[in-house]
């Protein structure tokens, strides 16, 4: 079975439907949203419905910081975060926040554990940068694969039986196998708001039969994007970031 797995999206529709659109083409049977629906982008109504919707097929979803402020607090956030926050509060009818308000920290299926930002304190979204944060996020879960978000640059980590950890950056469309002798954290990049120095949304297939992890990157018209940002009179720089994936 081939899983698709998004992470924040932040409310940019343009990335959404075309990362969406190719993780059809590659034949993708499932679907796993990683959070961060919304924050940042302007269209942050449209990719909850359309998350809503998703969920209503089937697919595994966990709640992001940014869709956590929704009904609560942007303490930690920059200025630019919590404008687009207080704006999207307006813009989200009561259905999508109380569908926000409802997700899950963390979900499980068979080996494997979807979470945010990481398994230790999902509570706190702790930024996996290196290898401490992985190991102790490892350290909390026995999942053959941790698959999280939220630093919005691919990165893979492992652990050895012998507590020996190893770490790299995935070459998009390079298939890694996910070995059974490790253990694998895998942070997916964003869809919505790259930040790897790659304006190309990013997004994941794993294949369950062969344990095979392939990190994607997909075009999309970054303009547009931009163009609803800034006609929402959202931060300008919101927009320009886009273009240069950070």
């Amino acid at each position: 079975m081939l899983i698709a797995l998004f992470a924040d999206i932040h409310a940019n529709r343009q990335a959404f439907e075309a990362c969406l659109a190719h993780a059809r083409d590659q034949g993708a049977q499932r679907t796993v949203l990683l959070g961060d629906y919304v924050g940042y982008g302007g269209d942050p109504d449209w990719v909850v419905q359309r998350v809503m919707d998703l969920a209503e097929d089937g697919a595994t979803l966990v709640l992001g910081n940014h869709d956590a402020a929704i009904g609560g607090s942007t303490d930690g956030m920059n200025v630019e975060a919590r404008v687009a926050i207080e704006w999207t509060r307006t813009e989200l009818g009561k259905p999508a926040r109380d569908f926000l308000a409802a997700l899950p920290l963390t979900q499980a299926d068979y080996d494997r554990l979807y979470v945010h930002s990481e398994a230790s304190d999902p509570k706190k979204w702790t930024y996996v940068t290196g290898t401490l944060e992985a190991a102790n996020s490892l350290a909390a879960t026995q999942a053959h694969v941790t698959f999280c978000g939220h630093i919005h640059r691919p990165a893979l980590y492992s652990l050895s039986a012998t507590a020996k950890m190893t770490s790299f950056t995935p070459t998009a469309g390079a298939g890694v196998p996910l070995l059974p002798g490790r253990r694998w954290l895998a942070v997916l990049g964003s869809v919505g708001q790259p930040r790897d120095g790659e304006p190309a949304a990013a997004y994941a297939i794993f294949d369950t039969e062969r344990a095979e992890l392939t990190y994607l990157r997909v075009p999309y018209d970054v303009e547009a994007a931009a163009a609803r940002i800034r006609k929402q009179g959202l931060p300008t720089w919101l927009a320009a970031r886009l273009f240069q994936g950070k």
